[in-house]
């Protein structure tokens, strides 16, 4: 291996299933469910009550209460998974050149929750009442610089934007700045606190969340016939990646290779997707090459399933054009049926669920599939985890816009 190849050595998560990788991962391979009935507002109002919240973050356990007060919830999911990751990581910043660690991490709404509340106060009680912070509470890059500002690293620091795919794409964007030569480490994810009001009303129009109100815990239901939707969700992943020779040297635990990424866009609708999935193919196919592999490399995809009517047959057909006869070989399985749509922060939860999968040879559940959908016939690892082993894992990101991300993992073998 050269040195920029590019490792993950360190996995931080703030999610509905719990904080930390530890508690995380049990409850994903345990198929537990972290959608509810939503607590941070009143929903009646909307068409969808159910989201999967984060409920047991204190932001106080990870920066000052001053600075709590001061950050947008999305900035503060961001610093607790950015701080997890670096003690995951067993990283000694005060060995390290920091000019030479960066942060990338996106959201792809950000501080929508800030927003919300100081257009009220600015409507109900003049502009003089609105936060002199608001503005570096809502900008989306505040996330990023934040994390750096905590953690005093001097490196690149930008974030992607680009909605459901933000975490794919900034992964994308980290392991780059690394095989470039730009970095030796970036902590790289997502981040986003889009349960509020204004956010739920607003997909709420477009049709595009489950209204199983009376359901919750059943809402969420990728590749199952009786989809109706999807359920808004919240929280946020930072990965450690840092280049082999780096990792190496400081003699680091070592979860994954992150070997490729690909992206493109369908360039056909702006909520839509491509119902050919040619712009899921080519991004698949772009990654697979990426990472020096062939699709029959390829032995569990992370799909996006997002349990809409629309998403899931269109990954689907993407996966069977690319795949072919492989793509009834595949593990596939939707994670958002257990974590709900994170929005930006779903590809980089959903990268750290693949570098799990790799280390410990389980591959996580697919719930709630109980009417099989003959458009979305391939192996889902339907409702209980699969302890297997697998050597790759591909993780898809499609977001509003058209626009695609796929990363692809390999075990790592000393």
């Amino acid at each position: 291996m050269s040195a920029r190849t590019v490792v993950i050595t360190g996995i931080g998560v703030v999610s509905a299933l719990g904080v930390g990788k530890e508690t995380f991962w049990k409850n994903v391979i345990a198929g537990q469910n972290g959608v509810h009935k939503i607590e941070q507002f009143d929903p009646s109002g909307c068409t969808s009550h159910i989201a999967a919240e984060v409920k047991d973050f204190n932001p106080e356990d990870f920066m000052d209460r001053k600075e709590v007060r001061r950050r947008d919830k999305n900035i503060q999911f961001a610093v607790g998974a950015a701080k997890l990751a670096l003690q995951d990581s067993g990283l000694e910043l005060a060995n390290e050149d920091t000019s030479r660690i960066g942060v990338i991490i996106g959201s792809g709404i950000g501080g929508i929750h800030t927003f919300e509340v100081n257009h009220s106060t600015c409507v109900e009680k003049g502009p003089s009442r609105v936060s002199p912070f608001f503005i570096p509470m809502i900008i989306s890059n505040m996330a990023s610089g934040v994390v750096g500002i905590e953690l005093g690293l001097k490196g690149v620091n930008y974030c992607v934007v680009s909605a459901c795919a933000t975490g794919t794409h900034a992964l994308a964007a980290a392991a780059d700045a690394i095989r470039a030569g730009r970095a030796d480490v970036v902590f790289s994810g997502g981040t986003e606190a889009a349960v509020c009001e204004i956010s739920v009303a607003g997909f709420c129009s477009l049709h595009a969340l489950s209204t199983r109100n009376d359901e919750p815990e059943k809402a969420s239901r990728p590749f199952d016939k009786e989809r109706d939707g999807f359920v808004l969700g919240e929280g946020a992943a930072v990965l450690t990646l840092e280049s082999l020779e780096h990792a190496q040297a400081r003699n680091a635990h070592i979860y994954a290779i992150l070997a490729g990424s690909g992206a493109t866009c369908d360039a056909h609708h702006i909520t839509a997707p491509d119902p050919e999935g040619k712009g899921a193919e080519n991004a698949m196919r772009l990654a697979i090459a990426d990472a020096g592999l062939k699709p029959e490399d390829i032995d569990y995809i992370n799909a996006h399933g997002t349990s809409t009517p629309l998403g899931d047959p269109a990954e689907i057909k993407a996966i069977k054009n690319l795949f072919g006869e492989h793509a009834y070989k595949l593990a596939v399985s939707s994670t958002k049926s257990m974590l709900g749509h994170a929005l930006g922060a779903t590809g980089a939860i959903e990268t750290a669920i693949c570098a799990l999968a790799l280390q410990d040879g389980i591959i996580p559940p697919t719930i709630n599939y109980e009417y099989p959908d003959p458009e979305c016939d391939l192996d889902i690892v339907p409702n209980v985890a699969r302890k297997q082993d697998i050597k790759t894992a591909l993780n898809n990101s499609f977001g509003f816009g058209g626009q695609n991300a796929v990363v692809v993992l390999k075990k790592y073998e000393c």
